[in-house]
């Protein structure tokens, strides 16, 4: 059974007067229909066929866009009244929002308890004040302190957005924002590596020669040193990077050096790369010396053996390359938590030699 499930319903941008430099929805929204809520009921039941049976464990309504409590109120509520419906039939499970720190306050909070909201993400981007000014976010950092607090309040399940490799940003930075968030203690977090869009302040910039992209590489460094950090304190890290599925990834982006369809692979096998290194380092100072190949075994849980052995392959072979002197095979035990790691090394293999 599929333990978790969202139905997304995109709300277009018409909730938010900002200009954020990263963002072209404004000129999406232009081209797109008025959303209704027939629209979100007609989403809703086309996607509840498509679901396998049984139901997942957990399933959601969740609202996207950008900025769904910046809407006037009244379109707020018949949205959310349609989704409403759904949860007090125990069709769904859980209604879900994205919005902007600075649209948050008592008013529209009771709004959305009177109507049995449960998550609401926050897009904070960043915690730094120069990243913040140069993005556009139009708000500062001291807002998603009093709207985490309030959201937290109310007893809302609080989520997180992140943004690596604005302008102005740095590993540094990236890494305070990390610290913030962990400070501020959401249940959830999103980590996404900017991605140039047509269409953007961002695209200019870029054509000006204004901002550099980050690399591939780059932006899985500082993506993972945030990822660990949020890790680390217990935060459920629901997305890293962008789907091929989103917009942005539409054919619209310019640069493509930190789009990756399988970002979060990219990110979660270079974190286990280092575990299983660090753990097979100790394990081989304390052996003796051995003159014949190892037999080597690496467990995962059957959830991050993917990850184990890498994007491509890369995580497998960079371990065959590194340690010739072992025969390593790699294996999966379900009684591992994600992102943990057993390794037996068996002793030697003998290798025969026959005169010719």
């Amino acid at each position: 059974m599929k333990k978790h499930a969202i139905i997304p319903i995109f709300i277009p941008h018409k909730g938010c007067p900002n200009d954020c430099v990263f963002c072209n929805q404004k000129k999406i929204t232009a081209h797109t229909k008025a959303v209704t809520p027939e629209d979100v009921r007609a989403t809703v039941d086309q996607w509840l066929t498509t679901l396998s049976q049984p139901k997942p464990e957990t399933l959601e309504i969740a609202f996207f866009g950008g900025s769904f409590t910046g809407i006037p109120m009244e379109e707020q509520s018949a949205y959310l009244a349609v989704a409403k419906e759904y949860k007090d039939k125990g069709i769904i499970d859980k209604i879900h929002l994205s919005t902007r720190p600075d649209y948050i306050d008592e008013r529209i909070l009771d709004n959305l308890k009177s109507f049995d909201v449960d998550v609401i993400e926050l897009g904070v981007q960043s915690f730094d004040p120069e990243v913040l000014k140069l993005s556009g976010r139009g708000h500062n950092a001291a807002c998603v302190y009093e709207s985490s607090s309030l959201i937290k309040g109310y007893g809302f399940t609080l989520g997180i957005q992140l943004m690596i490799g604005l302008p102005g940003d740095s590993m540094e930075k990236c890494v305070y924002s990390a610290r913030e968030t962990v400070a501020i203690s959401p249940a959830i977090a999103r980590l996404y590596p900017t991605v140039v869009i047509e269409d953007t302040e961002l695209c200019a910039m870029y054509e000006r020669g204004e901002y550099e992209p980050l690399s591939t590489d780059e932006a899985v460094l500082r993506t993972k040193a945030m990822y660990e950090i949020l890790d680390d304190a217990g935060i459920n890290i629901i997305r890293v990077g962008l789907k091929s599925s989103d917009i942005i990834a539409d054919g619209n982006s310019i640069s493509g050096k930190t789009f990756h369809p399988a970002f979060r692979q990219l990110v979660e096998g270079e974190i286990a790369r280092d575990r299983i290194t660090s753990i097979l380092d100790r394990k081989l100072a304390e052996l003796p010396h051995h003159e014949n190949p190892l037999m080597t075994d690496i467990y995962s849980s059957p959830g991050w053996y993917s990850n184990m052995i890498g994007n491509s392959g890369v995580n497998r072979d960079y371990f065959t390359g590194n340690y010739p002197g072992l025969l390593i095979k790699f294996k999966t035990d379900e009684s591992l938590a994600d992102n943990a790691y057993r390794i037996e090394i068996k002793g030697e293999k003998k290798i025969w030699k026959r005169n010719l």
